[in-house]
């Protein structure tokens, strides 16, 4: 796995790798030191209550299986298509949400708007979320930081709460509903649009497309009143989408500019060239250098400019331009003074214009609402030229699934080849690995069941699932073969080898599903990446066990049955 998605699995898949290659050490050198050590004397061999009674009814279960290896087949198949065709109702997400524990307030307000009353509505929107009970601090910041790593204009200012621990709300209340009291809040103040996020997750999002939004569409085109105007038929659409929350177009909205025109023909008439207006201009308002002092090896550049209280552009026009006739005129006699607009921000990628359009999603999953909008995006007609890119964290997610989808078939053919060579045989191979798609089914039915969308954690999830479902099949075909290697029939192998493996079966799925257990019930601050992987591990091994108990010894015993008929 690649960029965040790595950066989150990558520690756990090297404490697992590592934590195999010690098990594997220690279990070839100081666990048959032990066993020399400790088991020399005689030992009791029987099984306890639990073992006999899973035995009582697994016996009787088994036979019948075994009697009716067609309606079991039929069942199992029946029941892995049902829940492949459950699928897509699970939905897909990139990664779960994580609860941070705090809250990062995005706030837009007006364009071109000043330094003082930004500084005011800062003040009220803190006073505002600190009247909330679960509210600890509140801190704010309008404009880039002052390292400049993030060029955000004046109007964009950013709040970070800090929530007190949930054992210390005194209000029955959830993190949503806390949010949505916020939101109340913020709303009575007029002039600004808020989005709600948390620290970590905002500086994902950011890093992946340098955008903040969910779900990023990037529109590409040459012309920037095209642009805007399809930006905003974007928008239209996409607010009706269920599962929209707020769609935006990113730094949108235009600032106050002073334009100041010459007038050419004007000042030619007095003689002026428009680089002579122009330094008048520059001296007047930031200062040109006049002249250079030496004081011994110290050296100073005396700059001209009006005075601070005459330095507005009121005043400017007043200022009087030399001519080369020597009169002196007012500068407003060759300048026209005007205030307009213009765009706040002008973006481009790969040399292209663009304009892009965030959008923050709740209450559905991310796959769902991208289809519904990719739906609508259909209906407008671009012009020629101009093209549509999905980024955020879809595009994270798609390219992590293309990733996952290219490494399990590797993973499933690698398991193949060790498995031909530990049994040398394809049909005993072929058999364990038909344990890998009906461990499927637990994991469906479990992530639709929690209502978990499927994410790049519960992928990691089915593959790590796999393993554990092709261990069970290991530990079952391999005394399968030992019991008709000795001479016993295809029949008895089957159902005395079951019935001696059973223990070991139900101890290495309970041990697995036991020590993920805390995993999927855990409800700690940043619990929400795990969960996934270890509810449809969880899950899978429930359907794998059951799937390895009664579909592969019918497996089992129809292939070795037709074999030694041949023979």
């Amino acid at each position: 796995l690649q960029r965040h998605e790595g950066r989150i699995f990558s520690p756990m898949a090297w404490t697992v790798t590592s934590a195999l290659a010690g098990s594997l050490l220690f279990s070839l050198t100081l666990v048959p030191l032990l066993c020399f050590y400790l088991l020399r004397q005689n030992l009791p061999h029987k099984d306890n209550l639990i073992v006999l009674t899973c035995k009582r009814f697994y016996r009787p279960a088994l036979a019948w299986a075994l009697s009716h290896r067609k309606a079991v087949l039929g069942l199992a198949v029946a029941v892995l298509g049902v829940s492949l065709a459950l699928v897509p109702r699970l939905g897909t997400e990139f990664l779960p949400e994580l609860n941070e524990g705090t809250i990062w307030v995005n706030a837009n307000m007006p364009a071109g708007i000043s330094l003082s009353e930004t500084m005011a509505l800062c003040a009220r929107m803190r006073a505002a979320l600190r009247r909330i009970p679960e509210v600890n601090s509140v801190i704010s910041k309008a404009g880039r930081p002052e390292d400049g790593t993030d060029p955000k204009p004046l109007n964009m200012a950013e709040i970070f709460v800090d929530l007190k621990p949930p054992s210390q709300w005194k209000r029955n209340v959830t993190k949503d509903s806390v949010i949505e009291e916020m939101d109340r809040e913020l709303d009575k103040i007029p002039g600004i649009e808020t989005s709600f996020s948390q620290p970590i997750r905002d500086n994902v999002l950011e890093s992946i497309s340098q955008i903040d939004g969910q779900i990023v569409v990037k529109l590409f085109g040459d012309d920037s009143t095209i642009l805007r105007t399809n930006a905003q038929n974007f928008i239209r659409s996409f607010s009706t989408v269920r599962g929209v929350a707020r769609v935006f177009i990113d730094r949108a909205g235009e600032v106050p500019q002073s334009l100041l025109e010459i007038d050419r023909d004007r000042a030619a008439r007095y003689g002026l060239n428009v680089s002579d207006i122009e330094d008048v201009i520059e001296t007047g308002l930031g200062g040109k250098v006049a002249t250079e002092l030496w004081e011994g090896e110290k050296h100073f550049s005396v700059v001209v400019r009006l005075p601070e209280a005459e330095r507005r552009l009121a005043n400017l026009k007043n200022v009087l331009v030399d001519t080369p006739e020597g009169m002196h005129i007012p500068l407003e006699q060759v300048v026209t003074f005007k205030v307009g607009g213009g765009a706040m921000n002008i973006s481009r990628e790969n040399g292209k214009r663009v304009v892009a359009v965030g959008v923050f999603i709740h209450g559905r999953d991310m796959g769902s609402v991208v289809a519904d909008m990719q739906e609508r995006v259909k209906s407008v007609q671009l012009p020629e030229g101009y093209y549509v890119t999905w980024s955020g964290e879809f595009e994270n997610q798609q390219r992590a699934m293309k990733r996952l989808a290219f490494i399990v078939p590797v993973s499933v053919f690698l398991i193949f080849v060790l498995l031909f060579d530990a049994f040398k045989s394809i049909m005993s191979a072929l058999l364990i690995l038909l344990n890998v798609p009906f461990a499927l089914i637990g994991g469906i039915f479990a992530l639709l069941f929690t209502g978990i969308p499927l994410s790049v954690s519960a992928a990691i999830g089915f593959i790590a699932l796999f393993g554990q479902a092709v261990l069970n099949g290991v530990v079952m075909v391999s005394y399968f073969n030992q019991l008709c290697d000795s001479g016993s029939i295809p029949f008895e192998a089957v159902l005395n080898g079951a019935l001696v493996r059973l223990r070991t079966v139900l101890m290495t799925t309970l041990l697995a599903m036991l020590g993920l257990l805390p995993m999927a019930l855990s409800h700690g601050i940043g619990s929400e990446t795990q969960k996934p992987l270890a509810v449809v591990i969880i899950g899978g091994l429930i359907s794998a066990t059951f799937l390895t108990l009664f579909v592969l010894p019918t497996l089992y015993l129809l292939f070795e049955g037709r074999r030694v008929a041949e023979d």
